[in-house]
């Protein structure tokens, strides 16, 4: 698959081997997604999820915000859709978060000021959040007469938070300030915004210095087994998941590395 060498919507960079940074780049409209957005976002997930060497995919923002939402310009349109039309439109934007959750590698959300609405649920599919103190969540939908339900935001809020805080979020639409988020579970860390990029890449080295195919197996089985409904499916994912981790290349490689005191080299195969 062929990199544009400019998208519309957000720029992607690559600071270092195995590392892409994907920089939502509308700041004059505070990141705020378009159908444009929608369409670039799952085209450049596909296109990092067939990257062998990919380790990590960090997700920021440009200027003040992380993503502020769907565009207001937009969504003025939105109720003289029909049912179905309104369907095509949530099925767009649901295929652009869901192909950002299911990159095979894990996703990092360096959250750089606010994340509403659909920016919310955006900073939800990634896999790890680290916040600048000017982070900030909130369910704006709520506010405009639409569902805080909205691009799996009902289902990883929960998860995430518990059911309760989630209800207190999702009803009363009010902003979520990031010393609460990380008190909550919402932020895994609130680091200076001076320092966020570099926090990020630092949690991305830690990763990429683990063996590919089990960070991305260990994805896999975290994101699976939020889903099963028993401890038994679970183990049996767990138990498929080493198995298979034990017939590749870099189980061996670490335990030799370890024998000769030397850092290993992992290779995913």
């Amino acid at each position: 698959m062929t990199e544009p060498t400019t998208w519309e919507t957000f720029t992607l960079d690559r600071p270092e081997p195995g590392i892409a940074v994907v920089t939502l780049n509308r700041p004059e409209r505070m990141n705020s997604m378009t159908n444009t957005m929608f369409i670039e976002l799952e085209r450049v997930a596909l296109q990092l999820d067939h990257e062998h060497d990919l380790r990590v995919v960090i997700l920021t923002g440009a200027g003040k915000a992380f993503c502020g939402g769907f565009d207001l310009d937009d969504a003025e349109g939105l109720s003289s859709l029909t049912p179905m039309g309104m369907l095509d439109q949530q099925e767009l934007a649901a295929r652009a978060l869901s192909a950002i959750r299911s990159i095979r590698v894990p996703v990092i959300a360096a959250v750089n000021g606010a994340a509403a609405g659909g920016g919310l649920s955006l900073s939800l599919a990634a896999d790890i959040r680290i916040g600048s103190p000017a982070a900030r969540f909130n369910a704006a939908f709520v506010r405009i007469g639409l569902s805080a339900g909205d691009l799996g935001a009902s289902w990883h809020l929960p998860r995430l938070i518990g059911p309760a805080r989630a209800a207190e979020f999702a009803y009363t639409g009010r902003f979520i300030e990031a010393v609460e988020a990380e008190s909550l579970g919402l932020l895994n860390a609130v680091v200076p915004a001076e320092s966020l990029l570099d926090e990020a890449l630092a949690m991305a080295r830690l990763i990429s210095a683990n063996s590919p195919a089990g960070v991305q197996l260990s994805k896999r089985a975290l994101h699976a087994n939020m889903e099963v409904s028993s401890y038994a499916a679970a183990l049996e994912l767990e138990n498929r998941g080493q198995a298979l981790l034990t017939r590749g290349d870099d189980m061996p490689e670490a335990l030799a590395a370890f024998k000769e005191k030397r850092s290993p080299t992992f290779t995913g195969r």
